[in-house]
């Protein structure tokens, strides 16, 4: 089901955006290993930035910060990525060194806005800032 945000016009999630202490391996982990594009870049060393474009023109804006420390339990939960090979990618983040924090699981949505039941595959993973990932796999 496809709809139109009539406020925003040509609306959707554009980017979330993170912080880094460890350029390389960030780009690393969103480049080889789930596949992200670099879109643009912009700064110089040690304050570089860059929009990674996930495949559909959504993005992962990454920050380069040598003073950056994560807050536990910060105000973004997660940020979701869609896949339609979840086992494939949940494995390929393993073996890149990511940590799997839910296995691959298969799971139903019981909608309550009459969109009825919606099976899903999901899992969730930390990325190697310790941003919280979820990969979801939904005909929805």
């Amino acid at each position: 089901m496809s709809t139109t945000n009539t406020i925003l016009g040509a609306g959707g999630i554009h980017h979330a955006a993170i912080k880094t202490t460890n350029w390389s391996r960030t780009m690393q982990f969103y480049q080889e290993t789930l596949g992200f594009k670099m879109k643009i870049a912009w700064g110089e060393v040690p304050a570089r930035a860059a929009y990674l474009d996930a495949g559909d023109g959504s993005c992962v804006e990454i920050f380069e910060d040598p003073t950056y420390s994560p807050a536990p339990n910060g105000a973004v939960v997660h940020f979701c990525l869609r896949t339609n090979r979840l086992d494939a990618v949940c494995e390929r983040a393993r073996a890149s060194g990511a940590r799997i924090t839910m296995e691959p699981r298969s799971a139903e949505l019981n909608s309550t806005n009459g969109a009825g039941v919606i099976p899903i595959r999901l899992c969730f993973l930390e990325g190697p800032n310790s941003e919280v990932i979820e990969l979801l796999q939904s005909a929805l």
